[in-house]
């Protein structure tokens, strides 16, 4: 079988394709897997990293306002479109994942009669999927979506990544002794509290510069920050008991060692910290289709995190607020969440029951 991947622009959209291609790349060794992505997005260098494939095609942008822009854009989605049926013509089957690769491969897809999956992360579907969710009966959903197509989805979660399954499972004896030894691994004292602040790969200037001047807030009473900048960031002088980096290698241990995490509310942060995260504050993207604003739902509904605005996040407010995060953080359940744990394997036999018939 040839199974095509369309995923790209963000960790979002590329990191759950790969979890799923690398499992059923376990299952089916024989089969062929390809990518197919934009030129400029993660995925350049997810992809080729992982050893699979990638076919480019050209970035389509639908605009949420009256401009040229939106006048122009069913042109550049011809355009993609065609590239795109290039790359799955003699597939057998396509699963999607949204972002602006996902579109024009729904609809190449459908033109040729190759059956697709559609795969939606946030809990507020993004166009793209709910395009493709019009086209095809084969539809998974990491949450219950409440109207359109989509409402009639199996609920599968978010595949984790490979590292993040594994802290889970190898955490599950003793989650405090986990915990303790995950901050010992990252240099910090296993017995003060860790915060852990990120802002996604690009990072973000306005974030960094509120955790920049809170860090004598975040550091008194021996608190312990590490700082996840971003690749387009600057890094702040090294202190004791701070380290920033502009990326953040182990993540699952990260995930593991900290008392409270800092972050933005993308699918995929809500999902491996609700399987590895003990107390979260959330701060929503303010752009976009506004999807990160219902993300951590099911992690704030648990007690295990909460949501603040990015205009009301600054120095005051931590400087008023970490105590009682930190006694939030003390009363959250030690364990993590197993919810996203077969997530791979539920998206993996809806792949298989989209071919049914067709594999021998």
């Amino acid at each position: 079988m040839k199974i095509i991947f369309a995923g790209g622009g963000t960790a979002g959209h590329v990191e759950p394709a790969l979890a799923i291609a690398r499992l059923w790349q376990s299952k089916n060794p024989q089969d062929t897997l390809e990518f197919v992505g934009t030129p400029k997005g993660l995925e350049n260098q997810l992809v080729p990293a992982a050893n699979f494939k990638l076919h480019q095609i050209p970035k389509v942008v639908m605009p949420r306002k009256v401009s040229f822009a939106l006048l122009s854009a069913p042109f550049a989605l011809l355009g993609a479109f065609f590239a795109a049926r290039r790359a799955i013509k003699g597939a057998d089957l396509l699963i999607g994942f949204g972002g602006y690769v996902s579109a024009p491969a729904y609809l190449a897809a459908k033109s040729l009669g190759v059956a697709f999956v559609v795969h939606e992360a946030n809990a507020k579907p993004g166009f793209a999927n709910r395009l493709g969710a019009r086209l095809t009966r084969y539809m998974a959903v990491a949450q219950p979506v409440a109207k359109g197509a989509l409402s009639r989805a199996l609920i599968t979660g978010i595949p984790l990544r490979s590292d993040v399954a594994q802290a889970f499972i190898q955490s599950g004896g003793d989650w405090v002794k986990a915990r303790a030894s995950a901050k010992s691994i990252l240099g910090f004292s296993p017995n003060d509290p860790l915060v852990l602040a990120f802002f996604g790969s690009q990072g973000s200037v306005t974030l960094n510069s509120v955790i920049e001047k809170s860090l004598t807030t975040l550091l008194s009473n021996g608190g312990q920050l590490i700082h996840g900048v971003g690749k387009l960031n600057s890094l702040p002088k090294a202190q004791d008991r701070y380290k920033a980096t502009a990326y953040i290698e182990d993540m699952a241990t990260a995930y593991l060692a900290a008392d409270l995490i800092i972050s933005r509310s993308g699918a995929i942060s809500c999902s491996e910290i609700n399987a590895l995260g003990r107390y979260a504050l959330f701060i929503p993207l303010p752009i976009g289709n506004g999807e990160q604003r219902f993300n951590a739902g099911s992690v704030v509904a648990q007690g295990r995190g909460e949501v603040i605005e990015q205009e009301l996040f600054t120095s005051t407010w931590i400087a008023n607020n970490l105590d009682r995060l930190l006694s939030k953080s003390k009363s959250a359940p030690v364990s993590g969440s197993d919810s996203d744990l077969s997530a791979g394997e539920k998206i993996v036999n809806l792949m298989e029951f989209a071919l049914t018939g067709r594999r021998q």
